[in-house]
């Protein structure tokens, strides 16, 4: 079976390509009818985006455009499935470029004998097109113009779809997290049937099965039909927050809703206007055919308050190093993937920094692993004293619990106001390398975390810091922008004094008559 994927570096095609490969977490799942292998071709304008994606080696990545009859033509030589997951939503004219895109490709897949279109679209009401708005139009535009292909088609009508990266979650997800109070319009009075990522990915790699007869639209939608208020107050309960107050305001369009949203959210305007307009239509299927080619799984369709919950599920869990160092989230399709835009996947504010040292990995690693307790943090002591101060006032636990040991750490040790999380011990195996990663047990408006690491370089070595906050709500914001000014001070401070005492102590700098830490102290 050969699929080829358009709109791989998008949201939905970045996750279900790997999945095509058998990449997830139910392999089992993608059709294979002939016995044969499954083979995944990616057409992408540009290449360089699936670079540090880990399913791209299994895939065939192919460059071209879909404006671009000859490469698209190239492109569908020896398919049978063609999943054409493109709308150039951010771009202007967008309705025009798109219902170009699919005239060319449904020529071209015509003249090849593909098998199969499926067409993921956007769930709108039977209403004269002329009264939809300009996003769904265009996608019920696109959908007619491939079912009219001569090509067996499914188009796939979808609601807002739930996980990290989708628009219309991470509009809702900030909106939500950062509005305690919100002044809203009529349109967030109106009914919607949202759908969970996973689901959606399920019906499109079935429906790759569907008899050669079959072309038409499907509606999909999960099991539940919320308004946005409502969707909005129960995202608010999942992620811990205070019930969202609501001021109705009987007159806001769309267009300053979006504006409004623009300021708020990082959702880029141009993608938030559409989506804002599509609010004005009632989203709820009319019809379930679908389960009569893709019964429900066991379990049933994922529920809306489940799916927030695995869309936040890596934050939840502890295990944020996933969601902020871009590693292998393929199985999680909830997860923000590193194809994804910037505003994907929430909050999270890093500070980042590395210096080079010229004491070799285990000199200096010999320090990070001494820090904290007696030892101190390197920089501005006072500082941090005062932090912990403010800590121990509102109940927290300040700097009093120092560290078990002065020299030695282990994982769930406790460390001052911090708690190890990770400790990865450098060895020869590894070049000597070591990597520290603590959790913050101080009172603050959402997770936080301080990462260090170690690393060889030339003769000497390399120490990279990395802070990390998962703001939660706006007081989680407020406290970021308000401690943001310090942390050159701070974290900077910690970055040269930390390196200069591993210098000093492995005797790669000029001696001061001091030890390295009493010097670093001292600088601090």
């Amino acid at each position: 079976m050969r699929y080829l994927v358009t709109g791989a570096t998008g949201y939905i095609g970045g996750r279900l390509a790997p999945r095509l490969l058998g990449r997830g977490p139910e392999p089992d799942l993608v059709p294979d009818p002939d016995g044969g292998p499954v083979e995944v071709r990616c057409l992408v304008r540009n290449p360089d985006k699936l670079r540090d994606v880990p399913w791209a080696a299994d895939a065939e990545i192919v460059q071209g455009d879909l404006l671009d009859p000859d490469s698209v033509r190239a492109a569908c030589a020896d398919v049978d499935v063609v999943y054409f997951l493109v709308h150039s939503l951010s771009e202007a004219g967008f309705a025009a470029t798109d219902r170009r895109a699919a005239l060319i490709m449904a020529e071209a897949a015509r003249e090849a004998g593909v098998k199969r279109i499926i067409y993921l679209g956007g769930l709108h009401p039977d209403d004269d097109p002329a009264d939809l708005s300009a996003h769904l139009a265009s996608r019920a535009e696109v959908g007619e113009t491939l079912l009219r292909s001569g090509v067996p088609t499914a188009v796939l009508q979808a609601a807002v779809i739930l996980g990290s990266g989708s628009a219309s979650f991470e509009m809702l997800r900030h909106l939500t997290e950062r509005l305690p109070v919100m002044v809203t319009p009529r349109w967030v009075h109106n009914k919607i049937q949202p759908i969970a990522v996973r689901d959606v990915l399920r019906y499109l790699i079935r429906a790759a099965e569907l008899p050669p007869e079959v072309n038409r639209t499907f509606d999909i939608g999960g099991p539940e039909v919320l308004t946005y208020l409502e969707m909005m107050q129960r995202y608010a309960a999942v992620a811990g927050l205070k019930r969202r107050r609501v001021l109705p305001v009987p007159v806001l369009s769309p267009s300053l809703s979006a504006h409004w949203i623009n300021v708020v959210t990082p959702v880029p305007g141009s993608i938030a206007t559409p989506l804002i307009e599509s609010l004005v239509h009632e989203v709820v299927c009319t019809e379930d055919d679908i389960k009569t080619y893709v019964p429900d799984p066991p379990g049933g369709l994922i529920g809306y308050d489940h799916a927030v919950e695995l869309a936040l599920a890596r934050v939840t869990e502890g295990a944020v190093e996933t969601r902020w160092s871009g590693a292998d989230v393929e199985d999680v399709p909830s997860d923000p993937l590193p194809s994804d835009p910037e505003w994907a996947g929430g909050s999270v504010y890093l500070d980042e920094r590395e210096q080079a040292c010229t004491a070799p990995p285990e000199d200096l690693w010999v320090v990070v692993k001494g820090i904290g307790g007696e030892h101190g943090w390197y920089s501005f002591p006072l500082a941090w004293s005062v932090r912990g101060w403010m800590d121990r006032l509102v109940g927290g636990v300040g700097l009093s619990r120092g560290r078990r040991d002065p020299d030695d750490l282990h994982t769930g040790d406790a460390l001052d106001w911090w708690r190890v999380e990770r400790i990865d011990e450098p060895t020869a195996a590894d070049g000597e390398t070591g990597l520290l990663r603590l959790r913050a047990e101080m009172k603050v408006p959402g997770r936080a975390w301080l990462e260090m690491g170690v690393r060889p370089e030339g003769t000497g070595s390399l120490y990279h810091q990395r802070a990390v906050f998962i703001p939660h709500g706006l007081p989680g914001y407020l406290y970021w922008w308000a401690v943001a000014p310090f942390h050159g001070i701070v974290f900077g401070g910690m970055v040269r004094n930390i390196t200069r005492t591993a210098e000093r102590e492995a005797g790669t700098a000029p001696s001061s008559g001091k030890t390295g830490r009493q010097a670093a102290r001292d600088a601090a």
